[in-house]
């Protein structure tokens, strides 16, 4: 699991299309994630058209480097299952996988968080049209990456407590 160290966020990418194959592993990645009692909560708007990914870019005051990607897949939660409260887990979980895929592919990526700002959720839910018990979770462009860093090391062993 090397990209769980080498996966960073990208902000940046090349003027290159994701090929339909790999955005098809992308999805297949996000579906592979466990969800509390199977549930599967999740449907993924796969967004290539500039007009509207600029319009998500100003969803969130957070969102502008979205405007420059060849493709932004919105992450979604159904309001309405056994385990509702658990949807923004599973959705997570989802979200973390279709993050690593994109870095075993040679892509990039970031996590723009959307839910749980109302504000937000709502804004792309009328960009998206999307239908009543749908919610936008988060906002995920990705494409080629125009630049390249190391990851920052983030382990900190004063953060481990061991109990025995």
């Amino acid at each position: 699991m090397n990209s769980i160290f080498t996966r960073v966020s990208v902000r940046k990418y090349k003027d290159k299309a994701v090929e339909p194959d790999k955005i098809k592993l992308l999805l297949k990645a996000a579906m592979a994630a466990p969800s509390t009692a199977n549930q599967q909560p999740w449907e993924f708007y796969v967004v290539t058209n500039k007009s509207i990914i600029r319009k998500l870019a100003k969803a969130s005051p957070y969102a502008g480097c979205a405007a420059g990607a060849p493709l932004v897949i919105v992450p979604c939660y159904y309001e309405d299952c056994m385990f509702a409260k658990y949807t923004q887990i599973d959705l997570s979980i989802a979200t973390e996988n279709l993050w690593l895929e994109a870095n075993e592919l040679g892509l990039g990526g970031v996590w723009l968080g959307i839910a749980p700002e109302e504000d937000r959720m709502e804004a792309v839910k009328e960009i998206l049209n999307l239908p009543d018990g749908l919610t936008a979770f988060a906002l995920f462009p990705v494409g080629y990456p125009a630049e390249a860093r190391p990851q920052q090391q983030r382990f900190d062993e004063s953060r481990v407590h061991y109990v025995i």
